[in-house]
């Protein structure tokens, strides 16, 4: 429209005409286009204007739901200098809601903070944003308390002694990160499992808000962690087709980096035009759902970019994949009723080009393929858990593949645990340290030191067994509180953490524990005489919320280890039908 606006004699109406015959339009379409053009121009250059005179801030405001999409649009005007509360106050205030907490604002793929200012989250006079309503009682089960009650539930799982959660890649070998990634990480792709459960019930509101909090998770990664992960890929991808089924297309300069950043990470891990993935797998593998998927939203962006031979190319391309991923009903059906869940059926017969008894025998080999990775990689896992227990800092951490590296090798474990954390996990400067330094680097190492009998008494009346309290005073240097850490962090199952904390409960309502006339109180130095009792129920409560947050996290989740790759594909044809209609026109 630059040639319009460089031709500002001739009216709407004729230029209408001439755009009629170009583009080969009806001429009332235009001038409805044109016509729209211009007054959202002159309504951009009054708020350039106002914002310039006063201070305050334009924002065309895009209200979505999983129903209609865009239900309605305001411009809504805000102090940048004011928090993110105050737009959510005024947004509230518009729409006629009682409780601004309601009000979920997202401006370029961020949820807005109200606890910092619009210009310290980057917001702009003129931006367009999406607001979600969270209705504490709404028909879709009050979303608000909803996400509240996932949040928290993945936080108390994530910050469990107990490892609830542990990270594996897709053939099931653990993933093992310094404590403060792995935290993050764990968060995000929690928020993650419970949007995808979301967005299989349609509930595309809740799904993106979710994926959204985990991007913020995300963020506070490593950068080249992330490049070497597919999980954020498919957050990204996520996050588009969220906005795709809420029908927002004000987040497109949004949605169009998030699909760039994806279709990086699927060229890193896959080759380019795909060939690494398809030399390793064949051109059946469940992952071209993914491909197909980033294909055609790549296609819908395209469209409203006003690219229109590049968008009928990536839809065509989109269409292709579609076609070769369709499954048998009847076979699916076959495989369902041998008692294989939906999912995995599935994705065997994409697999496997729709041979049944090849399906099977995916299916089972596939189980077998986690099983070994699972069972080869015990010692690793429970290396992990031990560090974890005995790591209070980030600079603590040692990798447990490296030290089990170091080991064969021929190296004693305690020395390569120092190597690795002197080196920062580096295996290759900890082989250099351990041959040219070990010496050093023993008597470097703290002399073990005797049990103090008066904590290991308390520790046996609170009915921990005794090598288990005598393994933990001494990893902690006789510091009592981190020893009953080290022995909750031993704890393997909600039953016996019951167990403890009613076996603890019954010493509390006898008193301090007296033991060769000093009590715990003596022995915490100085603490209550309920110290000890106080702090033992305290953490093992907390671990069993812990148990039961994981239970509800896990009510609406599939047990398919690659739920991520079952599409049905369903909605990608609907949608593709939709875009090359409007190709056509």
């Amino acid at each position: 429209m630059a040639w319009a606006a460089l031709r500002p004699q001739l009216n709407p109406q004729r230029l209408a005409e001439e755009y009629s015959v170009d583009l080969g339009i009806d001429a009332s379409r235009c001038k409805y286009v044109i016509t729209e053009l211009q007054d959202n121009a002159l309504r951009k250059l009054a708020a350039r204007r106002e914002f310039s005179e006063t201070g305050l801030a334009t924002f065309k405001v895009r209200r979505v739901d999983n129903r209609n999409g865009t239900t309605s649009i305001l411009d809504i005007k805000c102090d940048l200098n004011e928090l993110g509360s105050k737009l959510q106050q005024v947004i509230a205030a518009k729409l006629e809601l009682g409780d601004a907490d309601e009000v979920k604002c997202i401006a370029a793929g961020h949820i807005i903070s109200p606890n910092a200012t619009l210009t310290a989250q980057q917001l702009k006079n003129n931006q367009q944003l999406i607001v979600i309503i969270c209705r504490r009682d709404d028909q879709n089960g009050a979303l608000h308390d909803r996400i509240a009650k996932i949040k928290a539930d993945v936080e108390a799982v994530v910050a469990s002694q107990s490892q609830l959660m542990e990270m594996e890649d897709q053939d099931g070998n653990p993933v093992f990160l310094p404590p403060n990634e792995n935290r993050a990480l764990l968060t995000g792709l929690g928020y993650c499992e419970k949007a995808r459960a979301a967005m299989q019930r349609e509930d595309y509101e809740e799904a993106l808000l979710l994926l959204l909090e985990a991007d913020e998770q995300f963020s506070t990664c490593d950068s080249k962690l992330l490049e070497s992960v597919d999980n954020y890929a498919l957050l990204n991808l996520d996050i588009v087709w969220c906005y795709m089924c809420l029908k927002n297309v004000a987040q497109l300069p949004d949605a169009d980096r998030r699909l760039s950043i994806c279709e990086r990470s699927f060229k890193r891990s896959y080759g380019e035009n795909y060939s690494r993935l398809y030399a390793l797998k064949g051109r059946g593998c469940p992952e071209r759902a993914l491909i197909m998927r980033l294909q055609l939203l790549q296609g819908v962006v395209l469209y409203h970019q006003n690219q229109r031979d590049a968008a009928y190319e990536r839809l065509e391309a989109a269409g292709i994949v579609l076609s070769e991923l369709k499954v048998n009903d009847e076979q699916l059906l076959l495989l369902v009723e041998m008692g294989f869940e939906v999912s995995e059926a599935r994705l065997a017969l994409r697999s496997c080009s729709g041979d049944v008894e090849r399906a099977v025998q995916y299916i089972q080999q596939r189980k077998q393929q986690l099983l070994d990775a699972r069972k080869q990689s015990k010692e690793e896992r429970a290396m992990h858990r031990r560090y974890a227990k005995q790591a209070t800092q980030e600079i603590d951490w040692v990798n447990p593949r490296s030290v089990c590296t170091l080991t064969e090798m021929g190296f004693e474990r305690r020395l390569a645990a120092a190597a690795l954390r002197r080196t920062k996990n580096d295996v290759a400067r900890a082989v250099e340290l351990l041959q040219t330094n070990s010496a050093e680097l023993r008597d470097s190492l703290p002399e073990s030191q005797s049990v103090d009998a008066v904590l290991l008494a308390a520790l046996l009346q609170l009915g921990f067994k005794e090598p288990a309290a005598r393994a933990a005073l001494e990893s902690a240097e006789n510091k009592l509180e981190r020893a009953m850490d080290f022995l909750l962090k031993a704890i393997q199952s909600e039953e016996e953490l019951l167990q403890t904390v009613e076996r603890v409960t019954e010493l509390a309502k006898g008193g301090a524990i007296e033991l060769n006339g000093a009590s715990t109180s003596q022995a915490a130095e100085g603490a209550p005489s309920s110290f000890l009792i106080d702090a033992v129920l305290q953490k093992a409560k907390a671990e069993l919320e812990a148990y039961q947050a994981f239970k509800r996290l896990n009510a609406d989740l599939t047990s398919t280890d690659q739920d991520y790759l079952d599409l049905p594909l369903l909605q990608e044809e609907q949608l593709l039908a939709e875009y090359r209609n409007l190709l056509e026109q």
